[in-house]
């Protein structure tokens, strides 16, 4: 069986050039014998499950997101006793705003689920954010998620929220944090299945966005420059069934001025990660977890010390800061 598994990922990395072939053969080797192990196989059901599902809500998430009333002011008197707990317990965690950001060729439909299960964790301002299918630039998709998030900060009176962003979306948002001053306003980043170092997929499609998605592309390059004032925690989950991220460990962040948490996500298909039980479990008690130095986070409080050193000169920056947000839509 091992011999056949690898014969078959031969096989498919020559059809990809001999540059790349001997990678994306062995990595698509290693993808299959995940996929044909006990939890690979109950992963791989889940995720045409999930797949079906979402083709059906697809058309749900082609509409513009409505300002939902959980973005005003809101009172605990009908609320479930779960969504009550953390409202009462940390009002600061459960005000904070997310904003969700989808992956390519998606729409905000793909978080049905998380949306409905973070609200009823007590999470109560989620809002999301569609940007089109016809994206050909990480760079523009991200200058949209700066708006975005102003946008949202305006309606909720909130100085910085947590982003959650799937597949490309979390790559998106990455690049709004570090390279667009996206830090002063996002507390913690959350990626699921987004290809941080590039992926080897990436070869099979000769298109602008896509091309910036290979190991080792500009856009790969710029995410990796020095980040050294970087204040945003961030979070990635990785999967080995994950068919679009090649290898699977780029889906991991791993820069050395980054604040970084990464989680294995054994057995979870790239699709099915948003909507995996465990995983939302993980989600929510990141954004209510306590600081490695004890005290507790408040995403929509700035210590003194933090704002101080807020107003550093843009020189600091990552190589990659190129466009001020401040200067693009006024300072807060």
């Amino acid at each position: 069986m091992r011999d056949a598994l690898t014969r078959v990922g031969s096989t498919v990395g020559g059809a990809v050039g001999s540059a790349v072939g001997s990678a994306v053969g062995s990595a698509v080797g290693a993808g299959m014998r995940s996929i044909l192990s006990p939890a690979g196989l109950r992963g791989a059901a889940v995720e045409l499950a999930w797949v079906a599902a979402h083709v059906a809500l697809y058309p749900t998430g082609l509409t513009k997101e409505r300002p939902p009333a959980e973005l005003a002011r809101y009172s605990v008197h009908d609320m479930p006793l779960l969504e009550r707990a953390l409202v009462i317990g940390d009002i600061q965690a459960a005000g904070t705003p997310i904003l969700l950001v989808h992956g390519l060729v998606d729409n905000r439909s793909v978080f049905t689920l998380l949306r409905r299960r973070l609200r009823r964790r007590g999470f109560g301002r989620v809002a999301s954010m569609n940007y089109s299918p016809l994206t050909d630039d990480v760079r523009t998709a991200a200058t949209l998620l700066a708006a975005r998030v102003e946008e949202l900060c305006d309606q909720t009176g909130h100085e910085r929220i947590h982003v959650i962003g799937h597949s490309l979306g979390g790559l998106i948002a990455r690049y709004y944090v570090q390279c667009l001053g996206g830090d002063d306003r996002v507390d913690t980043l959350v990626t699921l299945g987004s290809p941080h170092g590039g992926t080897l997929a990436a070869h099979l499609v000769p298109h602008p966005l896509i091309r910036q998605l290979r190991p080792g592309s500009p856009i790969v390059a710029e995410l990796g420059a020095p980040a050294p004032e970087c204040r945003t925690r961030f979070v990635a989950f990785y999967t080995d069934l994950d068919h679009l991220i090649v290898p699977a460990a780029n889906g991991r962040i791993d820069h050395p001025d980054l604040r970084v948490t990464n989680i294995h996500a054994p057995g979870v298909g790239h699709t099915s990660l948003p909507v995996r039980g465990w995983v939302v479990h993980r989600i929510c008690t990141t954004l209510v977890d306590l600081d490695e130095g004890g005290e507790h986070r408040s995403a929509s409080v700035t210590p003194i010390t933090s704002a101080q050193g807020n107003h550093q000169a843009d020189s600091q920056r990552p190589e990659c800061f190129t466009t001020s947000v401040r200067e693009k839509f006024g300072s807060s």
